[in-house]
């Protein structure tokens, strides 16, 4: 008899799957039969024991496919590939109160009439930098995209040369403009350029000078660049994008600046030097979702909202909300509740503290100090000093796939697997240890 036709059927499988949508779990089951059809063709012979353990196996690892919380304790605090900023309680909540019904968004209440999406979340950005207006999309990308349309299609924009980066995805500062329908000119070197250089690029047909945050690399050593205010008095319209999205240089929501800011530029300094249009990311510095903001002048953001693309760029409802509550965390003057910072400025002595009593559960465990990152293209090159908990497995790798198992991401240094706690939630800490343990 053919030993295929002693294979299990779909359905006898399919009885001993869940945890999964019945179109999803019979995939599973065809692909197992079809490949134990594969192996009696190459000689083997599987029973339906085999065949069941790999259909569940599919369905296992059909779920590591889907999209799921797992612990950060790689150290960097704007994970891009674990999702950037993780969002605080406070905007969780008012996300999903104005998911779960009606809303005014755009409706006055006061009114009665029609109103905008932007008087919500970008407006109390705009107030937080000291802004006329502000305006929200779902990424800086998008904002940038769609102010060089609004503001400078079939016209010039002049940018240094040092500052067409490309930054993660592909993101290129020439592509951008180029769809964006505007004509980029370069001036001065990948080094340096002064206030000059852009003078002398000013013509009648200049539409913006663009200056843009190379947020994901450090230029040092003989180099110049013209400040915001010099660029303010040459007449033509400002725009920065200001990438990482620290709102205030000063940090006036902490108790201190964190040294590790270095000169990260804020936001509402370059309102103050004279910028005309602000971008920047939400899920960076800001310490939000995902989503591109936009401030400066009310005329120019009128403009810029008024843009056939806007519509097709603009931010979700919720979103919005939990934007606009972290609009006013940071207006309260107390960030304390916003999950980036927290994680930023816990102490060495508190991040120690968890360590000893993570590894002292673990066989092998050691404390060390370690250095965190901010990650997500902010602050190249700067580190947050940090404290970890590492074990030196026989195999890294294999440990490394163990952690992911229980959700944990970690990071290999030499061959120790490290776990620093920088970036992870305190809440979190009997998960690695846990996962810890397993190895």
């Amino acid at each position: 008899m053919d030993p295929r036709r002693a294979l299990p059927s779909v359905e006898r499988i399919l009885g001993q799957l869940d945890g999964l949508p019945h179109e999803l779990l019979a995939d599973a089951a065809r692909d197992a039969i079809t490949a134990a059809r594969a192996a009696i063709d190459s000689g083997a012979s599987p029973t339906e024991a085999d065949v069941l353990a790999d259909a569940q196996a599919r369905v296992g690892a059909m779920w590591t496919r889907e999209l799921q919380p797992v612990v950060n304790a790689t150290g960097v605090l704007l994970h891009t590939n674990l999702g950037r900023a993780p969002i605080g309680v406070e905007a969780l909540a008012a996300a999903a109160s104005i998911g779960r019904g009606a809303s005014n968004l755009e409706f006055r209440l006061d009114t009665g009439t029609r109103g905008s999406r932007h008087d919500h979340a970008g407006r109390l950005l705009a107030r937080a930098v000291g802004a006329e207006a502000g305006l929200v999309v779902n990424n800086n990308a998008a904002a940038v995209l769609l102010a060089l349309g609004a503001l400078a299609r079939g016209r010039e924009v002049v940018v240094s040369r040092g500052e067409l980066v490309e930054i993660g995805g592909g993101f290129r500062v020439p592509e951008i403009m180029a769809e964006s329908g505007c004509t980029l000119i370069e001036v001065g070197t990948t080094n340096r350029t002064r206030r000059a250089d852009y003078e002398l690029a000013v013509t009648d047909a200049t539409a913006l000078l663009l200056k843009v945050h190379a947020s994901n690399y450090r230029m040092i050593g003989f180099t110049e660049t013209t400040e915001v205010s010099a660029l303010a008095e040459l007449g033509p319209t400002v725009m920065v994008d200001a990438g990482s999205g620290l709102l205030d240089e000063t940090t006036p929501w902490l108790p201190s600046r964190p040294s590790w800011l270095h000169d990260e530029p804020g936001v509402r300094q370059a309102i103050d030097a004279g910028a005309d249009v602000v971008t920047f990311s939400g899920d960076k510095l800001l310490g939000g979702p995902q989503a591109g903001v936009i401030v400066g002048r009310a005329d120019l953001l009128a403009t810029i909202a008024k843009h056939p693309l806007a519509r097709a760029m603009r931010a979700d409802k919720m979103t919005l909300a939990a934007l606009q509550q972290v609009a006013l965390v940071y207006l309260s003057g107390d960030a304390s509740s916003i999950p980036l910072w927290r994680m930023a400025t816990t102490s060495l002595d508190e991040l120690r503290r968890r360590a000893e009593r993570i590894a002292a559960g673990v066989s092998g465990a050691k404390v060390v100090e370690t250095e965190a990152v901010a990650g997500g293209g902010s602050l190249p090159g700067l580190t947050i000093p940090s404290v970890g908990v590492a074990v030196r497995p026989p195999k890294p790798a294999a440990a490394m796939d163990a952690l992911r198992a229980y959700g944990v991401i970690a990071r290999t240094e030499s061959d120790l697997v490290v776990c620093d706690l920088r970036s992870v939630d305190p809440a979190d800490d009997t998960v690695v240890a846990a996962a810890l343990a397993s190895l």
